[in-house]
């Protein structure tokens, strides 16, 4: 996943998206690249522990050179935590934490939101309920959503469902 989201640099081969070779261009304009157009959701779920909700969602826009408070507040509205934006990440649960990441994802408007292991510190019902609310975003904002996952029962849930064996798509 983090070669094909632009993060890691292939041994061989090449990348594209949208026409464009990932790994073509500066370190700088391959990070606008992916800030533009990529969104991403990690399983640690990577919050800045000294900004509240409301500033870690807006990151994404701070990076981009736009002020982004208010795409940050209607992020936080669409995962339900409309209501903890002024609230660090110490003072949140496990599950807020990762829908605090997901609204982070979608600060930009990416065309792709990359999740690795997005419930895998969570217990199953909340893990249930940030697959749903992944999935729904990702139908409702005609995104695309690419997880990886180990749990069989979230992998089940995409529309296509792909398998590595040692090292090898199956």
């Amino acid at each position: 996943m983090y070669t094909l989201a632009g993060l890691e640099r292939p041994e061989s081969g090449t990348v594209e998206f949208e026409g464009r070779n990932l790994y073509n261009g500066s370190s700088a304009s391959q990070a606008r690249f992916r800030n533009q157009k990529m969104g991403f959701v990690f399983q640690g779920y990577f919050l800045l522990p000294e900004l509240t909700a409301l500033e870690n969602v807006s990151l994404p826009g701070m990076i981009g050179g736009r002020l982004a408070t208010k795409t940050a507040e209607e992020s936080l509205r669409a995962v339900g935590l409309a209501d903890r934006m002024q609230h660090l990440p110490a003072e949140l649960s496990g599950g807020e934490q990762q829908r605090v990441a997901i609204a982070r994802s979608l600060t930009n408007d990416p065309d792709i939101i990359f999740a690795d292991e997005p419930t895998g510190n969570l217990d199953s019902k909340t893990g249930d309920v940030i697959v749903d609310l992944l999935l729904n975003l990702a139908r409702d904002r005609k995104k695309t959503l690419l997880v990886v996952t180990h749990e069989t029962r979230l992998a089940e849930r995409g529309d296509r469902e792909l398998h590595i064996k040692d090292g090898v798509l199956q």
